[in-house]
């Protein structure tokens, strides 16, 4: 198999692209559509800061790795979740990354900010593992990025993520989802705007960008995320993807076409958390600050019984 630009040996086949590609080509084509991207969709320019948001994953570390070859100014900001094992081993390929670029990390421990870790958080709060880890994550990433002055944060979901995202949205016919489902999210208040630079690249193409440019990453999925609809999602587009190369790109490609004529139902008046101060939909404290509350709530509970017995 040859390279489809230079006939060099090649270690990928892009079906979807029908492209083959020796390591110098792959590393040139994945940082050549993130720039791309960037530029189509206006994300953000080079002079404003950028925070990455860094999970120890190949997609984020892909991203951070490209955006500081393409000369932006990127922080990375990684969320310790407290998840058994796993989150000790991705905080610390996080960290080693960053050490080994010289890249300015953040680390935010969630026991420290929230009084428990995502282990002890689905016993408390009793949810679904995945919805109750987004809501932290969505509200310690815009409250970091806000506090730190950055002007964008940045996330790595790739095109296999943002088309199960899109099936699902599209299976329920969630029209207020799908009217927002965008590689950029727009700023607005204590909101900061979020990006999506690499919605055009699969998970195979930037696992072998990782290869190639020597990144280490966790392999491993996050023990909660077992059974997650997503996985089911991503594992039927892969069918479709099979037997029909191009299928992902080509469904997320036209969607944004059309986007526009999706609508939400009605605007989202935004609040601000009378506890925190951060931006929320409701009128009374937002979900984090709910979840905190119950938290310390059972650790007071926990705390009588230990004192009575």
């Amino acid at each position: 198999m040859k390279c489809t630009i230079c006939k060099k040996p090649a270690i990928i086949k892009l079906r979807h692209a029908n492209l083959q590609l020796c390591p110098e080509h792959l590393v040139a084509r994945v940082e050549k559509v993130v720039a791309e991207t960037i530029r189509k969709f206006k994300m953000f320019t080079p002079e404003e800061r950028i925070l990455v948001a860094v999970s120890g994953g190949k997609d984020s570390l892909a991203l951070w790795e490209v955006l500081a070859k393409l000369g932006y100014r990127a922080d990375g900001v990684y969320l310790d979740l407290g998840i058994g094992g796993y989150s000790a081993r991705s905080r610390e390929y996080s960290e080693e990354f960053a050490r080994s670029r010289g890249l300015t990390l953040h680390v935010v421990p969630v026991r420290r900010e929230l009084g428990a870790g995502i282990d002890e958080l689905v016993k408390i709060a009793r949810g679904k593992p995945c919805s109750l880890c987004g809501t932290v994550k969505r509200y310690l990433l815009n409250r970091v990025a806000l506090e730190g002055g950055y002007d964008v944060l940045a996330t790595g979901h790739n095109l296999d993520d943002e088309a199960a995202t899109l099936l699902g949205n599209v299976l329920r016919w969630e029209e207020g989802y799908l009217a927002r489902q965008y590689p950029v999210l727009p700023g607005e208040g204590k909101l900061v705007r979020r990006v999506k630079p690499l919605v055009f690249l699969s998970e195979r193409e930037i696992a072998a960008y990782c290869i190639v440019s020597g990144i280490r990453y966790i392999y491993e999925e996050c023990p909660h995320a077992a059974g997650a609809r997503s996985i089911v999602l991503k594992h039927v587009l892969n069918e479709l993807e099979d037997r029909y190369p191009g299928t992902k790109l080509q469904f997320l490609r036209g969607f944004l076409k059309v986007r526009d004529r999706f609508r939400p139902p009605e605007p989202v008046e935004l609040h601000y958390c009378p506890s925190c101060g951060m931006p929320t939909t409701s009128e009374g404290p937002c979900r984090f600050c709910r979840l905190k509350e119950r938290v310390a709530r059972e650790a007071l509970r926990v705390t009588g019984n230990d004192a009575a017995a």
